[in-house]
Order: C-alpha cells, then sequence, then structure tokens
C-alpha cells in the first residue's frame, strides 16, 4: 500500500533540499533553514535549481505574483515526491515558512518566546493543495510584542505606526490650532455658539486648502506608508455654522459635513488611501452622499458590552448601525477595543467574545482591523491575548478552544491546566453574574460579581497551585508571577474602598486604625515587580506604579479618620448619580476620605444640587468638615456655592452660606476641603448640607449633553 505521507527525514547523506530559485526566494529559504537547523541534528542545504536531480525530497519555494490574487494570500502545496511554497511576494513567502513550522509543531508565543522542537524527521500530506486566503485584509493589533517585526510576520499583522503617514486623530496636526486659532477663529467648529479650537470648519475653503498643502507635505515625506488618517481630533466638538449644520441636516447629522469635506480632498489625491474615525458625533452612516472610492472608514465602536458576544446582545442597534456603514462605503475597516484601558492589570474577561464578533465583522463586509490592546504595557494576560486575537483575524474559523490549550499548555506548562482553570472560572463568574463589561470600568465596580472576595479566593488558590507546580521551572513560574500580579492589584484597590470592614486596608488597634500587617509591603512588592515585568503604566492615563506606590501610602496614612459622624444617620435628600453611589449613605460617613479617583469613595451628583441630611440625634459636636472633588477632564468641578442648614422648633434656618471662587482652568485633579467650624450643632435635630453646582459648564469644558458634576466626600463631624 502506498504511503499518503511524505516522510522527510534529512539524514546524512539524504538531505532535505530547500529549493531557491531567484533572489527574490533566498530570505525566505534562509529563513525555512535557519528554524529547521535548530530542530534537526543534520542541517539542510539550500539549493538554486530545482530541477537538479539529487534524489531527495525538496521544499520549493516560489514567487507567483499571479497566483494568488490578493497580495496576503499564499499556497502550500505538494506532490509525490516535493513539497511547494508559492506567494506573490517575499512577504507572503515568509507568511507561508511560519504556517509550514507551525504545523510542524513550531511556535512563537511572544517576542522572545519560541518553541522549536527537536525532530527526527516531519510529514506533510501528499498530493495536498490550500490556498491561505486572511479573513481581512488589513490586520493590526496593538500590543506589546507586535513591536516585534518578526512576531508580526509569523502572525500574518500589520502595523499601523509603519503603515499610516498620519494616524488616528488628525485634525490638530494638519490645522494648528496654535497657529491660526487667534488670528483665523473662521477656520474653526462653531459649536454650541462660539469658535472652539477642537475641530474644524467642514464647509471652510481655506481650511481645505491648508489640510490639502499639509497633506501634500505629509505624503511627500512618508512615501512608503499606505493610509493617511484625517480624522476628529478626539473630542466630540464639530461645526454648527449654517453651510456645516445644513449639510448635517442633509446627510444624518455632523457625520454628512465631515464626509463633504473629505471628499473635497479625497478627490485632489486619487490614488492616495485616505482613513477618517467613525467615532463619537462621526459614528452613524451618512445618508444620501457618494463616500469617494479612496476613502477608508474606521468604524470604533467604543461603548459597547465586551462581556457578551454582539450575537448575545438583545439590543440590536449596534448591528443596526454597522449594516448602514457596510452598504454606505467600500471600504469599511473597524477599530477594535479589547482591554479595559482604565486598569491594565485587572482581570477583564472577554476572551470568549472573540471568535464570534470577528466572524459577525466579516459577514457585515468588514475588510480591516485595527485592535487596540495595551500597545506596549505587558498588560494583564497580554501574552495569550495577542497570540489568541492573531490568529482569529487572520482565520475567523480558527478552533479557538484547540488554540488556547495549545498555547497555555507551551506557555505555562505542568502549571497550565491551573491557569486554564482560572480563565475559565472569571469568564464563567462574568456569565453568570452578566456583569457589563466597559472598558472603562474598574475593579470596585466588579466587587459583587466575577470579582467578589468570593471569586477572589477561588482565583488565589488557582494561581497558588499554579505557582507550587513550576516552582523549580524559573521561567514558568516568573509568567505564574506575572498573573498573580492582576489579583493582587485587584486587591489593593477593593481595599482601599472597603476601607475599616472586612477586606479592607486597615485593622482596629485600639481606639485606632491602621494599615493590615505586611499589605504595604505586598504593594512595595507589586510596584518592583512591574518594573521588573516593564510595566511602566498602570492605566491610559499615564499612572506609573511608582506613583500609585506614593498614592497608596498617602492614602494609607491620611485618609482614615474617626468622627463622631460614624455613628449617626445620614440621609439623601436629593438621590446621587446610581453610577457614584457605591456606599449609599454610609460612603459619607465610613471613616475613609476620598482621593483622586472618582470611582473610590466618592459620592456624585449630576447635573443638580446635592442635599445630605443628618440627625445630630443629641451628640455634641461644633465641627462640621468635608471634601469636594475636581476633576475638569470628567465634568466635576466645585460646588459654586454652599449653604449648611439647621432643623429646629419644626423649622429650617441658615446657619452659613459660603460661595465658592471664579472657577479657573486646571488640568489637575484635586481636591478641596470646606471647615465649618466653633458652630453649636447640638441645638438641632439635624443638620442639612446643600451644595449647588454651576448653572453652566465653563466655556472650555462645553459639550452637548453635559452638565456640571458635584463629588463630596466623608462628612466628618468632631
Amino acid at each position: 500500500m502506498a504511503q499518503n505521507s511524505l516522510n522527510l527525514a534529512n539524514t546524512k547523506g539524504q538531505e532535505l533540499i530547500i529549493v531557491s530559485s531567484d533572489e527574490d526566494t533566498k530570505k525566505a529559504a534562509i529563513l525555512l533553514k535557519t528554524y529547521l537547523d535548530q530542530a534537526f541534528d543534520n542541517p539542510f542545504i539550500i539549493q538554486n535549481n530545482k530541477s537538479e536531480n539529487t534524489g531527495n525530497s525538496k521544499i520549493i519555494i516560489e514567487i507567483n505574483k499571479e497566483s494568488s490574487g490578493e497580495n496576503d494570500c499564499f499556497v502550500i502545496k505538494s506532490d509525490e515526491k516535493n513539497l511547494y511554497l508559492i506567494g506573490p511576494n517575499a512577504k507572503t513567502l515568509r507568511y507561508a515558512v511560519y504556517t509550514l513550522l507551525e504545523t510542524w509543531g513550531f511556535r512563537k508565543y511572544t517576542a522572545k518566546d519560541t518553541f522549536i522542537p527537536k525532530l527526527k524527521e516531519v510529514t506533510f500530506s501528499k498530493n495536498f493543495s490550500k490556498n491561505y486566503n486572511p479573513s481581512f485584509e488589513y490586520r493590526a493589533l496593538f500590543y506589546p510584542d507586535c513591536y516585534d517585526e518578526n512576531f508580526r510576520d509569523w502572525h500574518k499583522l500589520d502595523w499601523q505606526i509603519d503603515d499610516f503617514g498620519i494616524w488616528g486623530h488628525s485634525f490638530y496636526k494638519l490645522l494648528s490650532a496654535k497657529e491660526y486659532f487667534e488670528t483665523n477663529p473662521s477656520f474653526f467648529a462653531l459649536y454650541e455658539g462660539k469658535r472652539n479650537s477642537e475641530s474644524l470648519c467642514m464647509t471652510n475653503n481655506t481650511v481645505v486648502k491648508i489640510v490639502s498643502k499639509k497633506m501634500s507635505e505629509i505624503i511627500s515625506q512618508n512615501l512608503k506608508a499606505s493610509f493617511f488618517s484625517i480624522s476628529q481630533n478626539d473630542d466630540v466638538v464639530y461645526c454648527e455654522c449654517d453651510k456645516c449644520k445644513a449639510l448635517n441636516e442633509k446627510h444624518g447629522g455632523p457625520q454628512g459635513s465631515l464626509y463633504y469635506f473629505l471628499n473635497k480632498i479625497a478627490v485632489k489625491f486619487p490614488k492616495t488611501k485616505i482613513a477618517t474615525l467613525a467615532y463619537h458625533h462621526s459614528y452613524q452612516a451618512p445618508k444620501n452622499i457618494k463616500i469617494k472610492p479612496n476613502i477608508y472608514t474606521l468604524f470604533c465602536p467604543i461603548e459597547m458590552n465586551r462581556g457578551k458576544s454582539i450575537e448575545d446582545i438583545t439590543d440590536n442597534n449596534f448591528l443596526n448601525i454597522l449594516n448602514k456603514w457596510s452598504t454606505t462605503t467600500d471600504h469599511l475597516y473597524l477599530w477594535d477595543y479589547t482591554v479595559e484601558f482604565t486598569n491594565y492589570l485587572s482581570p477583564f474577561p472577554n476572551l470568549h467574545t472573540f471568535s464570534n464578533n470577528y466572524k459577525l465583522y466579516q459577514q457585515n463586509k468588514v475588510k480591516g482591523l485595527f485592535v487596540q490592546g495595551y500597545g506596549d504595557i505587558a498588560g494583564d494576560l497580554y501574552e495569550l491575548r495577542q497570540y489568541l486575537l492573531a490568529k482569529i483575524i487572520w482565520d475567523t474559523n480558527t478552533d479557538v478552544e484547540t488554540i488556547t490549550n495549545d498555547f497555555l499548555n507551551g506557555f505555562y506548562g505542568k502549571a497550565s491546566p491551573f491557569i486554564k482553570k482560572y480563565i475559565d472560572l472569571l469568564i464563567q463568574n462574568q456569565q453568570k453574574n452578566n456583569r457589563y463589561l466597559n472598558i472603562y470600568t474598574n475593579p470596585i465596580e466588579s466587587r459583587n460579581t466575577f470579582l467578589s472576595p468570593e471569586a477572589m479566593d477561588q482565583y488565589d488558590q488557582l494561581i497558588s497551585e499554579a505557582e507550587m507546580v513550576s516552582r523549580n521551572e524559573p521561567v514558568i513560574a516568573r509568567r505564574i508571577l506575572k498573573l498573580r500580579l492582576a489579583l493582587e492589584y485587584v486587591y489593593f484597590e477593593q481595599a482601599k474602598f472597603y476601607g475599616k470592614g472586612l477586606h479592607g486596608m486597615y485593622q482596629k488597634n485600639g481606639d485606632s486604625f491602621s494599615v493590615k500587617d505586611n499589605l504595604e509591603n505586598r504593594v512595595e512588592n507589586f510596584v518592583k515587580n512591574c518594573s521588573d515585568f516593564g510595566i511602566y503604566e498602570l492605566s491610559e492615563d499615564g499612572l506609573s506604579p511608582e506613583e500609585y506606590l506614593k498614592q497608596w501610602k498617602y492614602i494609607a496614612q491620611n485618609n482614615v479618620v474617626n468622627h463622631l459622624g460614624e455613628g449617626l444617620k445620614y440621609e439623601f435628600v436629593t438621590p446621587p448619580d446610581a453610577m457614584f453611589n457605591n456606599k449609599k449613605e454610609n460612603g459619607l460617613h465610613d471613616g475613609i476620605k476620598g482621593y483622586k479617583d472618582f470611582n473610590l469613595n466618592w459620592t456624585g451628583w449630576y447635573g443638580q444640587n446635592a442635599e445630605i441630611s443628618i440627625d445630630c440625634n443629641n451628640i455634641q459636636f461644633n465641627s462640621l468638615d468635608f471634601q469636594c472633588l475636581e476633576d475638569q477632564r470628567h465634568w466635576i468641578f466645585l460646588p459654586s456655592k454652599i449653604i449648611l442648614k439647621g432643623f429646629k422648633n419644626q423649622k429650617w434656618e441658615t446657619i452659613k452660606e459660603q460661595k465658592s471662587e471664579h472657577i479657573s482652568k486646571n488640568k489637575n485633579v484635586t481636591t478641596k476641603n470646606y471647615s465649618f467650624n466653633k458652630i453649636d450643632f447640638s441645638v438641632f435635630e439635624k443638620i442639612k448640607i446643600i451644595l449647588i453646582p454651576e448653572q453652566k459648564l465653563p466655556a472650555w469644558r462645553e459639550r452637548k449633553n453635559k452638565k456640571p458634576m458635584l463629588m463630596i466626600d466623608e462628612v466628618i463631624l468632631r
């Protein structure tokens, strides 16, 4: 019976020959030989002529520019004796080489971690032929190892840093507000009745000329780039002048005047691929306008539940928008978000959504992807995330379970069963609790779902077992330590929130509280380990581990207080915003003061007065203090006025009023303390604190549908 496979042993005197017929294929041949020589005892031979009759089987590498049509496609095939790698260019030949190596057990887990098996022979089916075609024409990941060219080639990834002459939000690069706003405000958006430097006027012909000129300069300086972005800044500002407004009404919204503007520029650069973002106010597809054929739209779905596959979300509004885009433009790309930007080291169980979502994108005519991850930060499980995503966006029919298990077995060795259970349990707990996963969430919001104390104990046990079985394998042990950072980070964040209570950071010592034994050492070790792993930021905002430690120590030393109000009844007269009311009334008198993170221990009111009453209960006190947060980036401002009232003899009377100073622009996050001292509060049955917000936002933060927010914490009575 004839054999169905080629058995390639590469023994001495019967060497397996790699055929490279010209200079264009030589690099791929050398690449293949380099890896195979490390796997076999005997070196492989590169031969220039495939017709030489040696009697040995050959791996023949060929360029055939007409063989595969699309640039990223390639062919691997065999006959009765030889194996063939065929691609239209040098890049696709590298793709073919790496694909062949993977079939023989080679793996590239990260840029630095490559597995090369020890082989005596390899096999390949005879008379086999397969055309390898990517699911998407453009596939870029923004994860740490994607900065490495060899990693990108192995996983068939593009690289936006090289491919875009201008990337992302670009209005500010194309027409400088610093240069033009003072002298030519009409170049910029008329927004909420005022010229705003955050966007441009889409119907100003001079703006078109300036942007076109700048584009010419940038194109001439980036001859190898494929795309050039002309996109709104990272803001919600758009022009509402009469001409732009008329276009917006005609074409379905602010995206109407944007594509009118883009079409004008696209005509001037017909051979240039102009990219733009469908983002915030330009998120919807325009109506009644034909988009020029060289415009590529990057659809940016920011507000989406990352904890469910899109097809499982009952509200199908997203699908409706996606469908409209797929029929509006011939070049629909998608900018996907796959991590929690506010907490790079917090577990974010969304791996189970990748496969279904990318299949759905492909079905809806998405042709290219930019998948944003941690950038160059080694965030939680980044190794598995980037590996899995690369496989899926090359081929949406990838068997995710098989790929995941293969990666975990290779990367974590004996510890892999525990890591698999850990990941599966994270996902199961998230699904069981139906936790909405937002890319701007935090571990505190998940404290009652997949990051509950009970769940954290289960995760800790699994990681501890992984640590135990890998204790004699330093490389694996270090990888487990990296996973441990996520649990440590969650614990530290939640401990700040729980404060004096169970799971909190403080312990009672007589009449006072102090940080729990060894907890500060754990935080210090966490910071050191972050540094060792090259994790220089913990969030998109740029918080460094060193600054995190500094803030943590400040909170530990300064934000725990004992006061008379802890035993009294506090009541909301006006209800706070549900998103910023994690501790209910207890948050205002739990003995823990808020710091700079508005998610942590602050209570917030949006666009209305904050009114809190306190039952005095015949307690003797003559001092009342509280603090407010100012974070103008998130529309959190200090109160414009504070009114303190007391209730006695069946009526309220004003004890004190205080007006705030005029608002000034402030990029920093700050807290301000308000004190009311030397007042005999014991004469009142109740005290009421009324905070009145600014009636309107200051000009530099005016945005549609935004109002000033008030945040207060720890009303201290002494």
